[in-house]
């Protein structure tokens, strides 16, 4: 089935109030594009689930400054200094996770489980009491304390890839393919931009990071300056 559609009828399925992952490992992988047709209809009361904040006037970062995210779920955002500002005053809510730990948690949930068992963190502000469980991990040892990380799903996702066919077979490139495929398999509904959109059949097999089993739409996007400006991108 070819599932290339329009950007504004792909963005407007997205409602306010939605949960939305959001790939990318800094900028490489960021659905530019994506997020600026967000912006421009204008959804709110947003959770956005990605590793980091984006710099300020960048990708998640402009809907940050518009006051469209209620919650941002990330492992840092040093690099944006308004979200620092924002969450400091309360204006956005954000919950840190280390980064290892949020990969596994969007892993989990595109595996179709419900949670895993960490010893990170354990003794920090990132961990509730109530997360904290006994388990006898060997019956040589003792009850060791453990922390209960659930899965972390979301309604959307929207993702970059190098390379995509009408049917959604998806490929990446660099660090783009740290958190991409991961959320792919982690949302009920996947949007995906790319630049170069290919006939069903022109990647072999072994080369697709991401089946079209986990892609709602694609959507062809332009080479805009904005990506230009990022060295590498691609």
């Amino acid at each position: 089935m070819n599932k290339q559609k329009e950007i504004t009828e792909t963005i407007a399925k997205i409602p306010s109030g939605a949960t939305v992952m959001v790939g990318g490992f800094g900028s490489p992988g960021t659905p530019f594009t994506l997020l600026d047709e967000l912006l421009r209809q204008g959804q709110d009361r947003l959770t956005l689930i990605k590793n980091d904040a984006n710099e300020p006037g960048y990708g998640i970062a402009k809907l940050i400054e518009a006051d469209r995210v209620d919650t941002l779920i990330a492992s840092h955002i040093g690099l944006n200094r308004q979200a620092v500002g924002r969450m400091n005053s309360g204006q956005l809510r954000v919950e840190f996770y280390p980064q290892g730990i949020l990969a596994e948690k969007i892993r989990t949930a595109g595996a179709g489980l419900f949670g895993f068992l960490s010893d990170i963190g354990i003794e920090t502000e990132i961990t509730d009491p109530s997360q904290i469980i006994e388990w006898q991990v060997d019956k040589s040892v003792t009850k060791r304390k453990l922390k209960v990380e659930t899965a972390l799903h979301a309604d959307f996702a929207l993702i970059h890839a190098a390379r995509a066919d009408h049917f959604g077979n998806l490929i990446y490139t660099d660090s783009a393919i740290n958190f991409n495929p991961l959320m792919a398999m982690a949302a009920e509904n996947v949007f995906v931009e790319t630049f170069d959109l290919q006939a069903p059949g022109a990647f072999p097999p072994e080369q697709i990071h991401t089946p079209f089993a986990f892609v709602s739409t694609v959507v062809q996007v332009d080479l805009s300056p904005e990506y230009e400006l990022m060295e590498h991108y691609v």
